[in-house]
């Protein structure tokens, strides 16, 4: 995938809202291609994180372990985002990530993402504030489901 595709995929995210052009394309070089088949594990609960993957193509889904074996928390498309949480407080992997048809996944390491900050303090600054956005809905979501059992 050449940086132009990479560089329209990102700029669909909500990750990557109101970043400006030049960031988009540097964020793009940074980024790295992953591919996976259906059922193939991107990263497992407990694992250290040091990557936040962007969906370019296909879905995943994102499992816990329970008592019995597995729940599914979510299914996500592109262009939605997932890993973001180890990027921000370091913890290990809350959740395993698996591929639920062929995926194509952008990657971005811990390592890229200071490469960019670097260079663009404002563009990292809103990427922070996105992650942030997404976070708080994602909790709201939760909160939500919770008290329905209740």
């Amino acid at each position: 995938m050449d940086v132009q595709t990479k560089r329209e995929l990102l700029a669909e995210s909500p990750l990557f809202d109101n970043l400006l052009p030049n960031e988009l394309s540097m964020l793009a070089e940074l980024f790295a291609v992953r591919e996976f088949d259906g059922a193939a594990v991107v990263f497992n609960e407990g694992e250290v994180g040091d990557a936040l993957y962007v969906i370019a193509k296909g879905a995943v889904e994102i499992v816990r372990r329970t008592g019995t074996g597995f729940a599914t928390i979510a299914t996500l498309e592109a262009p939605q985002f997932f890993g973001e949480m180890s990027l921000i407080d370091k913890e290990y992997r809350s959740a395993t990530v698996r591929a639920k048809t062929k995926a194509v996944l952008l990657q971005l390491t811990n390592e890229n993402l200071h490469i960019f900050a670097k260079n663009f303090r404002n563009g990292f600054t809103w990427v922070v504030v996105n992650i942030a956005r997404v976070l708080s809905s994602r909790l709201r979501e939760v909160n939500k489901r919770l008290a329905e059992k209740l």
